[in-house]
């Protein structure tokens, strides 16, 4: 789940400096796309449909910061065939059994106070980290096992906060500063921070799936984005500049590694590909707390700071195909962007290790792209891939470690 802009970090945490972020709007206009059908017995029931909401009003504080909620060029309604989204009816919370141990804010919904220090870690709590990336990178692989045509965003949820709960763990965006589900789901335009809800995915889509999981006092933090069916082209090629990008962010991250280097490197990237590197969410800290220093630009920036050997953080960042600018939901958490175009995201969890970093939430099924750049060396963790800017490339096809 990403942090925020230069400010700050993800749209909630605004809060803690004095502002909730939430616009008031109303519905101008509503449009409903032809041919939204789906398997019979698929969650959502057949002949499902997306209706288009477009709101504007006035914004107060930090606000003014998040996006312009005014109505977009008519000539930007349609991308891909799809109609702009528009949000579903979501589904009351999940229930959490008592034995499950929660983080702070699980009962309260609060937002907790931002740290801006670095979460370093000692043998024990590395082994805790491992064990919970371990359990983000298992569930999301299951989450896009069913993320398939038909289905709504809000049965992964369902799914996704079973198999956390199942576990021992905490689904740890569940009432995180109030947000009302167990995973974010991002689909299509959305940049981050999606609510699940009755929306139903169709062929052609891409959804953005962010798994976060609290285990044993630490969180483990990963997402990518899925191909729903029939994906064009173009809208492949945003997916796989965005993993791509990641990767190399990975590849050049080792202690003393400036951290303003991470987003010179994704930025590049997205150059070359000549797709848009969003601005305003960030990579962050994350472990014993959920978001904390330090802030991971994903595009060039004259940000101090370098990695520190035993620190935990993210790399996730959004590239687009077209502007960058967002248009933030009356939730107070669907970033959209401003044109209706598509937009993709990828994150791991990485501890920082001699010579490179590891990463803690690399797919045991070996699902997706920064595995293929994964370095061949010792590693005797069990549960993860050990990265290192040193040495030769291979692909690897499942989380085993090499001795």
């Amino acid at each position: 789940m990403s942090g925020t802009m230069s400010v700050g970090r993800h749209v909630a945490l605004f809060a803690t400096r004095g502002a909730v972020c939430r616009a008031r709007g109303v519905v101008v206009s509503q449009r409903t796309p032809h041919g939204a059908t789906g398997p019979p017995n698929a969650p959502g029931g057949a002949n499902a449909s997306r209706s288009l909401t477009i709101a504007h009003g006035k914004k107060k504080g930090f606000a003014e910061m998040l996006g312009d909620l005014a109505a977009p060029k008519k000539e930007a309604l349609d991308f891909q065939g799809r109609p702009r989204l528009a949000k579903g009816k979501v589904s009351a919370k999940q229930h959490v059994p008592p034995e499950i141990a929660k983080p702070p804010y699980a009962d309260s919904g609060f937002l907790p106070d931002m740290n801006e220090r670095i979460q370093t870690h000692n043998e024990e709590q590395i082994a805790k980290m491992r064990k919970a990336g371990r359990l983000a990178a298992e569930v999301l692989d299951f989450a896009e096992s069913i993320a398939k045509p038909g289905v709504t965003t809000d049965y992964i949820d369902q799914k996704v906060h079973k198999m956390i709960i199942e576990h021992g763990a905490y689904p740890s965006p569940l009432n995180y500063g109030g947000f009302p589900k167990s995973v974010c789901t991002s689909l299509n335009e959305c940049i981050c921070h999606g609510i699940p809800d009755d929306t139903v995915l169709m062929d052609g889509d891409i959804v953005n799936i962010d798994v976060t999981v609290f285990l044993d006092g630490h969180h483990g933090d990963t997402s990518r984005t899925v191909l729903v069916g029939n994906v064009s082209d173009e809208v492949r090629a945003l997916c796989k500049a965005t993993d791509d990008s990641l990767k190399a962010a990975i590849d050049i991250c080792a202690p003393g590694t400036p951290i303003r280097k991470i987003g010179a490197t994704i930025h590049a990237i997205a150059d070359q590909r000549k797709f848009g590197v969003v601005e305003k969410f960030v990579g962050h800290g994350v472990g014993r707390e959920f978001h904390s220093g330090p802030t991971v630009r994903h595009h060039r920036n004259n940000d101090s700071g370098v990695l520190v050997l035993g620190q935990t953080f993210t790399i996730e960042p959004m590239l687009t195909i077209g502007n960058t600018d967002d248009v933030m939901w009356r939730d107070g958490w669907t970033a959209v962007t401003r044109d209706g175009k598509w937009t993709a995201q990828c994150e791991h969890t990485l501890l920082v290790v001699e010579g490179g970093v590891e990463i803690l939430t690399a797919s045991p099924k070996g699902l997706w792209g920064p595995l293929e750049a994964v370095v061949e060396r010792k590693c005797t963790t069990g549960n993860s891939f050990q990265y290192s800017t040193r040495g030769s490339y291979k692909y690897i096809t499942s989380a085993l470690f090499y001795l």
